[in-house]
């Protein structure tokens, strides 16, 4: 008989760790699920109707709060770290997320390694594709191993490349780090926030629904072979997943009967650049793992149907008569323009010459100009079957047992650096080299982090946001930042206002 299994779960409350909630509950013969949930007034109704049930016991307490996380961690097989601070959120408050999705991270794997269990309890750590930043067309096909390169001003991203880089440097025996997609829930479609915009109408992204997530958590409790551990996975549902912004206004926009867009938006709200996106090359390895998948992208616009009914009945009918689109689209349209126009809405940094919001995310305020707001001349993308491969720098084709120091070597030149290492035994991917950026930064890191995880310079990834000189520099990086950038264009550099030092 298989041994009943405690399960520490953190972000419980949220879209992805409640449906993880809820698959692991319906097993209470298998787990016990620990959760820590800050008392608040909207998560103690949100959790009252699980109080009755044996198989959870909720701690009121805060992931900032070692001891609170200590108290979680020492009962506990498997931790399934899902808590964070997100987007749109995120964005408002750098130095919280920086606290909350880094401080929580070092917090849970300290209280691993001074658990009396320490080689047995297992991290499941949900970090984010975000880390990945813009690979818009021609450049969308992702694979693990590829640069992290974080969004200009995405502090959600910056924070959780922090603490995935602390996961995996940790030494622990169990931990796996699951790059998770966007999620199809109500949530998605609740924001009201700038960030909307920030999306370009041709980027797109392979998400999973909230429901597959769920099942995600749960499967991941049960009893996987060693090999699934030590590595990094992306999240996705799938081929059935993918979708362009473009593809999704256009879908949701005809529920309503409106056929004609730009009744409702205008091209030139929408970024152009610097926002997370792709579809990914090797995210069905974690599904051979897992088999969570069982949703496309349908269940997004069921749900947005039900979202709501009553709104799609009425704009149905209205649009049927002469005018009706354009009436129907005025209202929505008035709605978008005051969401455009928010703190963090492209109209707002074009009407304050915010250029540091400007130049990343249009490249000038002259060519935003330039870019007729009619969605009628918008020219959606069409090769999205078309793979551009990313080199790592290495021979990817040699398995993990069979990687030398020469292959770090030539990895380490690939990325404008070098490793100052002479040594290594073969296969050995945890064990840290000292290495050299193109900058002069000496750091150290293990051939995890560096081949598999996509990181490099620590000093580069807590400092800036320099991505153009990198690019000058490094071929690996060139690879994900030319495609997308003229290299006549201004070398601009973005300090970071927060990074992890001090969040421990």
């Amino acid at each position: 008989m298989t041994k009943k299994k405690t399960v520490f779960l953190t972000g419980a409350t949220g879209v992805m760790g409640s449906c993880g909630l809820k698959e692991l509950l319906k097993e209470p013969a298998k787990y016990d699920v620990v959760i820590l949930v800050r008392p608040l007034v909207k998560d103690k109704e949100m959790l009252k109707q699980y109080v009755v049930l044996e198989n959870l016991k909720i701690v009121w307490g805060d992931l900032t709060n070692y001891e609170d996380v200590k108290v979680c961690v020492q009962s506990s097989d498997i931790v399934l770290h899902v808590g964070a601070l997100v987007s749109p959120e995120a964005d408002y408050y750098p130095k919280q997320t920086m606290k909350v999705n880094y401080g929580s991270t070092v917090n849970i794997i300290r209280a691993i390694k001074e658990s009396p269990n320490r080689n047995k309890i297992k991290l499941v750590y949900i970090g984010t594709v975000a880390e990945y930043g813009d690979r818009m067309p021609p450049i969308h096909w992702i694979h693990s191993g590829d640069p992290i390169k974080p969004s200009i001003h995405d502090y959600y991203a910056v924070s959780k490349v922090a603490a995935e880089r602390a996961v995996i440097e940790s030494g622990l025996k169990y931990w796996v780090s699951l790059r998770q997609t966007g999620i199809f829930s109500s949530h998605m479609i609740e924001i009201k926030d700038g960030i909307i915009f920030h999306n370009p109408l041709n980027n797109v992204l392979e998400y999973v629904s909230d429901h597959d997530s769920g099942v995600l958590l749960k499967n991941v409790c049960e009893d996987l072979p060693d090999n699934f551990w030590g590595h990094i996975y992306n999240i996705s549902g799938g081929e059935c997943c993918r979708l362009s912004t473009y593809q999704m206004f256009k879908k949701m926009f005809e529920m309503m009967g409106i056929t004609k867009l730009e009744y409702v938006i205008d091209a030139n709200w929408f970024a152009i650049r610097n926002f997370h996106g792709g579809y990914f090359l090797d995210s069905d390895k974690l599904e051979e793992y897992l088999n969570f998948r069982s949703q496309g992208s349908e269940y997004f616009f069921d749900l947005y149907r039900r979202e709501n009914v009553r709104a799609i009945k009425v704009a149905k009918i209205i649009t049927k008569f002469p005018g009706g689109q354009k009436l129907i689209g005025r209202i929505i349209r008035k709605k978008f323009e005051k969401i455009v126009r928010t703190d963090h809405g492209p109209l707002n940094w074009v009407e304050n010459n915010r250029l540091e919001y400007i130049e990343p995310f249009f490249i000038s305020k002259e060519h935003r100009e330039a870019i007729s707001p009619s969605i009628k001349d918008f020219k959606p993308y069409t090769d999205y079957d078309r793979v551009v491969h990313i080199d790592h720098g290495y021979d990817e084709t040699k398995p993990e047992s069979s990687l030398d120091i020469t292959d770090i070597k030539k990895a380490a030149r690939f990325r404008g650096g070098e490793c100052l290492s002479q040594h290594m035994t073969k296969g050995d991917m945890q064990t840290k080299l000292l290495f050299k950026c193109a900058f002069g930064h000496v750091f150290e890191a293990s051939p995890k982090l560096v081949l598999e995880g996509g990181h490099w310079c620590l000093q580069c990834e807590r400092e800036s946001w320099n991505y153009h000189e990198l690019a000058k520099r490094s071929h690996f990086f060139a690879q994900v930042w030319y495609p997308l950038h003229s290299k006549d264009e201004p070398s601009r550099m973005y300090p970071k206002m927060v990074n992890e030092l001090g969040c421990e």
